[in-house]
């Protein structure tokens, strides 16, 4: 019998978080509930998860299993979904960290020539076997922390072929797993060096002919834009998205990062799956995301690490019942932190988050904001058997223990994942 065909049994677990609920993202005081269940136990039976709750009440079901393995009084949580990576690119930006640290700002060094523009050049000049290997890198990272879904954006290309390339990597690792990719075309990263003064040739290129190209082609399932001053306005934006939905692609939107006004009426308007970062979001803007269900996805490591002051209200968010998101922004630039259980941490310590409500932003609000809320992101039957068998035995240590190297044992669709 094939290993994922077996049935499984994880037995002496101290706390189950199942996640269980509303077939939804969780809002308001739901972010706070978390199926717990003690001394619990899990069954999987081709992948998928078949039971899940008191040891004592699956006994029966646990005696008929062909494989028993023992969580050690351990926690177990859904795997984490990380709905906001820039994980496909060549070379860092060290240099740049060194630069920020000594008082130079992230738009002045953006508009110096460095920033996006040093990613794409070096990305532009790698192979896809290259940018291959080098993404299946920063895929482990991730895996070993427990992220067994990952949203990947393009954006380091700002040209075809190199746009194109960044997608065929992220459909190769799809292709290898085991960790799930949520693919985003995001060409409207930033304006290319070579179109300078022809900021609207490009937003058309963009618009007209890479979008209904890539969409044709299948490499994406959402496209993104970055709505900011030293990026796109918004009507600029506009233009793009309304391509990418009428080809098809859901939305997701940059907004609202460095100023006020800079997207997140748009990205209600348009109807987008999410809006991210929401540093400098106004109440307004809030309101409307919420009367037009747009997620909010909070990026908490991208302001830690640019060292900046101002993080999202994720504690307003959560009174007026938006179904908000954790995410690491993983990229070379502004968040190079491949850590959930880190953004789950500044969650709560930068953002007044409480534990429960980050866990459920990196899981089940995550995994319904890459349209995946119903096959993975909590532990209930029939949902893929994504799910991480932890050190600790509390939700709360997951986030308490700040930056530490924690590592969780990690199942994906009932296979163990050893690297």
């Amino acid at each position: 019998m094939d290993k994922q065909e077996a049935r499984l049994a994880i037995v002496n677990i101290g706390q189950l978080a199942t996640l269980a609920g509303p077939r939804r993202a969780r809002v308001g005081a739901e972010m706070r509930e978390l199926g717990l269940v003690a001394d619990g136990a899990v069954l999987v039976e081709s992948g998928r998860i078949a039971a899940a709750g008191r040891r004592s009440e699956l006994r029966a079901e646990i005696d008929r299993a062909d494989a028993v393995v023992d969580a050690e009084g351990g926690l177990v949580t859904p795997g984490f979904v990380d709905a906001h990576t820039h994980l496909v690119f060549a070379g860092n930006r060290a240099g740049e960290y060194e630069q920020r640290i000594a008082g130079v700002s992230y738009q002045e060094i953006a508009a110096a020539g460095g920033g996006i523009q040093s990613t794409v050049a070096l990305t532009r000049r790698a192979t896809e076997a290259a940018l291959l290997v080098e993404a299946r890198r920063h895929r482990d990272w991730m895996l070993r922390g427990g992220t067994t879904t990952a949203e990947a954006k393009s954006g380091y290309g700002l040209e075809r072929e190199t746009e194109l390339r960044q997608l065929r990597v992220v459909a190769a690792l799809e292709a290898e797993g085991p960790v799930r990719m949520v693919p985003t075309l995001l060409a409207a990263h930033t304006v290319p060096k070579e179109f300078a003064g022809r900021r609207g040739e490009y937003v058309r290129w963009v618009a007209e002919e890479l979008v209904p190209e890539v969409a044709g082609l299948g490499l994406a399932r959402y496209c993104d834009a970055f709505c900011d001053d030293h990026a796109f306005t918004v009507e600029e934006t506009r233009v793009v998205l309304e391509a990418a939905k009428q080809c098809g692609l859901g939305l997701r939107l940059h907004a609202e990062q460095f100023r006020p006004g800079t997207g997140a009426e748009l990205a209600a308007e348009l109807g987008a799956a999410t809006a991210d970062h929401l540093e400098m979001v106004t109440e307004a803007g809030l309101i409307g995301l919420r009367e037009a269900g747009v997620q909010p996805v909070l990026l908490p490591a991208s302001v830690f690490c640019l060292s900046r002051a101002e993080y999202p209200p994720a504690r307003r968010m959560i009174e007026m019942g938006l179904g908000v998101v954790l995410a690491t922004d993983f990229n070379p630039g502004s968040a190079p932190a491949p850590s959930m259980a880190f953004a789950m941490s500044l969650g709560c310590l930068a953002m007044r988050m409480l534990p429960s409500e980050a866990l459920v932003a990196a899981t089940i609000n995550a995994a319904y904001s890459v349209g995946m809320g119903g096959d993975v992101g909590s532990i209930e039957v029939g949902k893929r058997a994504d799910f991480l068998v932890h050190e600790c035995g509390d939700y709360r240590e997951l986030a308490y223990f700040a930056a530490a190297p924690l590592c969780p044992r990690v199942w994906i669709g009932g296979r163990e994942v050893t690297l």
